[in-house]
């Protein structure tokens, strides 16, 4: 497929990126993380995002409506992808554990990536649940 037929896409994903982004940003500016505490905010950010992942893409690959084809771009690979962040989540793991508390520098390293994978399986069988009680499952 050419680039320009692809076109669309990237827009949409870097829309709803930027608003993913941002919205992560508010979240850190509503709720800073203290140097050296605990990153509260960046776990219930990344992990809300999980859950929102798994709740779209039940209602986006598992409706017999189907949506608009940006709409997945948009919301799923933009917006979620922009809002949650690997990368802050490796450097907040890397400060805990060189600040002196291994110990919960390891709990937010496996505490993280736990609550994530329980998000996305949450936000699924809810998702599922709420398709089902509507007859709207494929």
């Amino acid at each position: 497929m050419g680039l320009r037929k692809e076109l669309p896409v990237v827009a949409v994903v870097a829309a709803g990126g930027a608003l993913g982004a941002a919205a992560r940003y508010g979240a850190t500016l509503a709720r800073p993380t203290p140097a050296g505490a605990f990153p509260w905010t960046i776990l219930t950010v990344n992990v809300t995002g999980c859950l929102l992942l798994g709740v779209l893409m039940v209602l986006l690959t598992e409706t017999t409506t189907a949506p608009h084809p940006l709409l997945r771009p948009f919301l799923g690979t933009g917006f979620c992808g922009g809002f949650t962040t690997f990368s802050t989540y490796g450097l907040d793991t890397q400060r805990l554990l060189d600040g002196g508390d291994p110990a919960r520098g390891l709990l937010y390293l496996g505490g993280t990536l736990l609550s994530a994978l329980a998000a996305v399986g949450a936000g699924v069988a809810l998702a599922r649940v709420a398709v089902r009680s509507r007859g709207r499952h494929a």
